[in-house]
């Protein structure tokens, strides 16, 4: 959702890196545009004074260190505000009460409140083993207690049983009277929405605040709803109080401000983020890593912790065998792209790498979205499973039976098989590497050989190892994309090597950056294996 805000902050700061110098002239000129940015983005007009004020009095009078430009200098003060703006450290859900804690859902209609509980209860069945009952309030809005019965049976998780003409605070005192008869760990109940704030809805929640005592008042808002959500947050903390905010819908195209303005406004912070439609779709908020994000500096960090937490780690160790062998077939390649659709799929990855907003044309040009993925993978599933494991024997008449089998060309048939091939040749060169990448074979406990695990001694943490990335990455090209012809692609300011299967050229022997990342990931991966 911080797109087109993103391209703009890229763009304003980008100017000021060429600079060798900067004057006070510079500077306020390039305040002036990010000021035009973030009120253009929706973000609240006394969230933008304070900010602009804020960056233009530090970069002005700070004393710039030898090792970076004026330029980064800048960079840094407004990744740090912004840093400040959306909150500085991340706070999760509080569960330290004795159980069962109640968590109360609160906001308007339409802007996901029973959606929400559902991800959350299973987040929390999940990721921390709780035992969760979920409950609906709303008499109002028809059969909205049997939407969360429905959406229950469908995550497996436990509801409370619906019993009409029962008041709010009949069925939440039922609630939390059957939460501790059935040893709940967690309460999370779900309130009445309505189209706008009003009197009654927030008497109702006081009322039910009251009875219950809930350890977490989560409001959740709609982020596309911009300005109005702020508005709405406000009226909520004014007369309920709230203890965070869940922002649903950023994977939708509004323009953030929402985000930049609830946590400065209301001094609550935001916990959770709904981004996609699916019950996994729900992740924590990091104000640092939200600020990398939306200065184009990407969020390598989610991405690896993302990836640790789906991929399997018995697949993961029967494709690291392979590599050690040298083997890598199309069994495999769909495997691949079955785990990026997991991750999010070509849009929700390449959101989070360093750069990305600077090359958006070309990987536009190149048609790199998920259709891709479905298309690669409709490919695979039209080949017998002979043609899988030796893709050898597909000639011509082969290739142009899984074209018509799969609905695609016989040139994305060809481009999937060099493709393949692409990646085939790197895994085995992975095979035989003892350097990053074949230790993070290692790592995943199929070598008896030891290997370091204290890397602090040449990597001075994770985001110094992304830094050193970033800054390998730099050349002035983008190669060829191979599952795309080949066609040559120029930047000036980023070029990351191939990513066969994903549209990109070979990656740069130098990007020694990303092995705490690796580390970190392997290591993951090694403990749920266990």
């Amino acid at each position: 959702m911080f797109e087109t805000l993103s391209g703009r902050l890229s763009g304003i700061l980008d100017t000021l890196t060429r600079r060798g110098s900067l004057s006070e002239n510079d500077v306020t000129t390039a305040m002036r545009e990010i000021r035009r940015a973030l009120l253009e983005a929706d973000v609240a007009l006394e969230v933008v004074r304070q900010f602009v004020e804020v960056i233009k009095e530090k970069a002005v009078g700070s004393s710039v260190i030898k090792s970076v430009t004026p330029g980064q200098m800048v960079i840094k003060i407004v990744h740090d505000e912004l840093v400040q703006v959306l909150g500085s450290e991340s706070q999760s859900i509080d569960l330290s009460y004795s159980p069962p804690v109640p968590i109360l859902m609160v906001g308007l209609q339409g802007s996901g409140k029973t959606t929400s509980t559902a991800k959350i209860a299973k987040r929390l069945t999940d990721r921390d083993k709780k035992k969760v009952l979920m409950v609906s309030l709303d008499t109002q809005r028809p059969a909205a207690q049997e939407q969360l019965k429905v959406l229950g049976e469908q995550i497996n998780i436990a509801t409370l049983p619906v019993i009409s003409g029962q008041t709010p605070i009949q069925i939440a005192k039922r609630a939390m009277d059957t939460a501790k008869l059935g040893s709940f760990d967690i309460a999370i109940i779900d309130t009445a929405g309505r189209m706008t704030v009003d009197n009654d809805l927030m008497q109702e929640i006081v009322e039910i605040k009251s009875c219950i005592k809930p350890k977490e008042t989560l409001l959740v808002a709609d982020s596309l709803t911009g300005q109005d959500a702020v508005n709405t947050a406000k009226s909520f903390e004014s007369h309920i109080g709230i203890t965070g905010i869940m922002l649903t819908r950023i994977d939708g195209d509004g323009r953030g401000g929402a985000a930049l303005s609830m946590r400065a406004i209301t001094d609550r912070p935001i916990k959770l983020l709904g981004t996609g439609e699916k019950w996994d779709d729900i992740e924590d908020f990091h104000p640092k890593r939200m600020a990398s994000r939306i200065l184009g500096m990407g969020d390598v960090v989610s991405l690896v912790e993302r990836a640790s937490e789906t991929i399997d780690a018995l697949e993961a160790k029967k494709i690291a065998t392979k590599i050690k062998k040298g083997i890598f077939d199309l069994n495999d390649l769909a495997g691949q792209l079955k785990q990026m659709q997991q991750l999010g799929g070509m849009t929700g990855v390449l959101g989070m790498m360093p750069g990305i907003s600077k090359i958006k044309s070309q990987i536009a040009d190149a048609n790199l979205d998920d259709n891709l993925l479905k298309r690669q993978h409709a490919i695979i599933s039209s080949m017998t499973k002979e043609e899988r494991v030796n893709s050898k024997i597909i000639n011509g008449k082969r290739r142009r039976r899984i074209a018509l089998g799969s609905g695609t060309k016989v040139q994305d048939v060809n481009k999937l098989l060099k493709t393949h091939r692409q990646m085939a040749d790197m895994m085995k060169k992975m095979g035989k590497d003892k350097s990053m990448l074949g230790q993070m074979v290692d790592k995943l406990g199929l070598n008896s050989s030891p290997i370091p695990t204290n890397t602090s001694s040449t990597h001075s943490g994770i985001l110094s190892g992304i830094a050193k990335a970033e800054n390998s990455l730099s050349v002035k090209t983008l190669s060829g994309l191979p599952s795309h012809g080949g066609k040559e692609k120029h930047s000036s300011n980023i070029g990351y090597g191939k990513l066969p299967g994903l549209g990109g050229a070979s990656l740069k022997s130098s990007t020694s950056g990303y092995k705490d990342l690796f580390s970190r990931f392997s290591n993951n991966i090694k403990k749920k294996g266990n």
